[in-house]
């Protein structure tokens, strides 16, 4: 709500048309989440935890699509959300030295999870279960239903062509009825 309401107020770039927030976690096995890493020792610990354990850890994403709605209509925006669920298991025979090699690249310095699988870090992971651009960062599926269901929630408030025909239909018959009240 708080990327919205900046975005809504920016009079530099006006009202926007559509806004998109979405942020990935990493959560093990156990539940626990797994941050960014925050030194060098972190991430090697990190990434070796996830090649050891036993079961894959999950990855997540949130996705928030608004839109301001033109009538105004409260709470003066549409809005859809998704989470997207992929599960993530690293390859066993990841060496040590490789972990150390990949964290000395600083490719995953600032991931959740402490690798990027859309670089580098893809050598790390043995397979996943369900959307690859989960784990990147941003599932595009469900992105595009969020934005959909935006969208249609903005033709819902301006009704569709049949509802205006409909309604262009009575307005002429309730001006023929007032006509013809008049002429009687």
């Amino acid at each position: 709500m708080a990327v919205y309401t900046k975005e809504i107020d920016n009079e530099r770039l006006g009202e926007p048309a559509i806004v998109i927030a979405a942020d990935t976690v990493i959560v093990s096995h156990l539940g626990q989440i797994i941050e960014k890493p925050s030194s060098y020792k972190d991430h090697v610990d990190m990434l070796k935890g996830l090649r050891d354990d036993e079961s894959p850890h999950r990855c997540y994403t949130a996705i928030t699509v608004m839109a301001p709605l033109a009538s105004g209509r409260h709470p003066g925006y549409a809005m859809e959300s998704h989470v997207e669920e992929t599960l993530v298991k690293f390859d066993k025979m990841v060496t040590d030295e490789l972990i150390e090699s990949y964290v000395k690249t600083n490719e995953g310095r600032d991931k959740a999870g402490g690798y990027a699988i859309q670089g580098l870090g893809a050598i790390l992971v043995e397979k996943i279960e369900g959307s690859y651009d989960n784990v990147v960062g941003l599932p595009l599926r469900g992105l595009l239903k969020c934005i959909e269901g935006v969208v249609l929630n903005q033709s819902d408030e301006m009704g569709t062509m049949d509802d205006l025909e409909e309604e262009e239909d009575s307005n002429v018959k309730d001006t023929s009825n007032g006509i013809m009240s008049v002429l009687n």
